[in-house]
């Protein structure tokens, strides 16, 4: 009896042995990868649909002359009211000024945006040559707008932001009920 119990113990042995050398996990071959920093079909849809997001959003920065005037109307009548408004209106100054600026930029990705080369209407890419020559001009573009910006939307959002906390309406006492 105690010689088939050694037996037993020793074939648990092995096969726990046997068991621990196979690895646990399934391995899953992998499509070809292409070489590092190189830009795939589906990597510059991808990113064609982020630039033309951006492009829309742009679009209504330079077209939505509306809020500008609302913010101009609110400077001029909290100034009638007595309350200093140079760094507001400072800053709303400087970021017309850069926009007027900008705009000839913004209208040159406009052209790009239209004629879309390498990318058919869907954002598909049909050419990739020209899809990566016109991401890398549209690039070159958001940088250039960037530069010509120059931060004076930051800044009057900032100022915006400073002149509501320095002219901050004082709480109302509680009524007694």
């Amino acid at each position: 009896m105690k010689n088939i119990i050694n037996k037993i113990i020793l074939a648990v042995l092995t096969a726990a042995l046997v068991f621990s050398a196979l690895p646990v996990t399934s391995v899953f071959a992998q499509g070809e990868q292409p070489p590092k920093g190189e830009l795939t079909n589906e990597k510059m849809e991808e990113i064609w649909a982020r630039q033309l997001k951006a492009h829309e959003r742009l679009g209504k920065l330079f077209s939505d002359n509306e809020r500008l005037v609302k913010l101009q109307e609110l400077i001029d009548k909290a100034k009638a009211n007595g309350k200093d408004v140079t760094a507001l209106q400072t800053a709303l100054d400087n970021f017309q000024a850069a926009l007027k600026k900008a705009k000839p930029i913004y209208e040159s990705m406009n052209g790009i945006v239209n004629s879309h080369q390498g990318f058919d209407t869907n954002g598909k890419v049909v050419d990739a040559e020209k899809a990566k020559a016109t991401l890398k001009e549209l690039r070159a573009k958001n940088q250039e707008l960037k530069s010509a910006l120059g931060g004076t939307g930051k800044a009057l959002q900032e100022a915006v932001k400073a002149f509501r906390a320095a002219n901050k309406p004082a709480d109302k006492p509680e009524r007694d009920s």
